[in-house]
């Protein structure tokens, strides 16, 4: 009996055909991919989001190309699963013999979104915090990146000093990148940025919360250089922690640029 011979199978595979420039790729794929998104929270709710995908391989030198298709049709069959850290590891896994690639990396950037209480006055609205996580992979092992950028609130001192009355505040982004071989949750890190802040932000306040806001922060004045040593000295806090990088700027409000500083360890 003659097997059925598919219309794929009658096509011929440029990409895996011979390349003889001998010359390696260290990263092919596709990026910026839009992609439906199911992210698991911390206490096991699972959020839609909308992600930004790069997917990308070691291509050898002597391959010509590698296949991009597969690439998408990864995202897809991860589509309808609710994201943890630990699924993405392994997707990056996958990857690997999917695409037949000895390593890859893995890219997604989200909004992601937490519902807080206002501090006087306990209305709830929703804060966003644009997260990014990374995964670079060898075989079976897989380095894992966590990213997140943390708006806050900060007065400055110096202003508070020398005024008679009130003091000069801006909004400030906390970016916190950490690779750490201990279990750690999005919201803990994201909490853990705010309370270092002058004051934390929050979606929606009413009268009595702006009041508080205002007071705190007057109470809690940091310079940029204040707000990233407190940030550093806490996230270096986190058990087993590999390495980590904090920026801080600080949108100046009688300035039209920004206040900025780097702690990496």
């Amino acid at each position: 009996m003659n097997s059925i011979i598919g219309p794929d199978e009658l096509m011929p595979d440029v990409q895996s055909s011979q390349d003889l420039r001998h010359i390696p790729i260290e990263r092919v794929g596709i990026r910026r991919v839009k992609h439906p998104m199911l992210v698991q929270a911390a206490d096991g709710s699972v959020q839609p989001t909308i992600a930004e995908w790069t997917l990308t391989v070691f291509l050898p030198e002597h391959e010509k190309g590698t296949h991009m298709s597969r690439f998408v049709a990864l995202l897809e069959r991860y589509r309808s699963q609710a994201m943890t850290i630990e699924l993405f590891k392994e997707m990056a896994r996958e990857m690997l013999p999917l695409l037949h690639a000895e390593k890859g990396d893995l890219t997604v950037s989200f909004p992601y979104f937490i519902n807080k209480s206002a501090p006087v006055s306990g209305v709830e609205s929703l804060m966003d915090y644009q997260v990014t996580w990374f995964a670079v992979a060898r075989g079976n092992e897989v380095e894992f990146e966590f990213n997140v950028v943390v708006p806050v609130m900060s007065l400055c001192p110096c202003s508070k000093a020398i005024s008679a009355y009130g003091a000069h505040n801006q909004r400030s982004h906390i970016t916190v990148q950490l690779v750490a071989d201990s279990s750690y949750t999005m919201e803990s890190v994201i909490k853990t940025v705010e309370k270092q802040a002058s004051c934390e932000l929050w979606g929606l306040l009413k009268r009595p919360d702006e009041k508080y806001v205002t007071e705190h922060s007057y109470d809690n004045p940091k310079f940029v250089e204040d707000l990233i040593r407190d940030v550093a000295a806490n996230i270096r806090k986190i058990p087993q922690l590999r390495r980590y990088k904090i920026e801080a700027e600080n949108f100046e409000s009688i300035h039209n640029h920004s206040a900025y500083a780097v702690i990496e360890g």
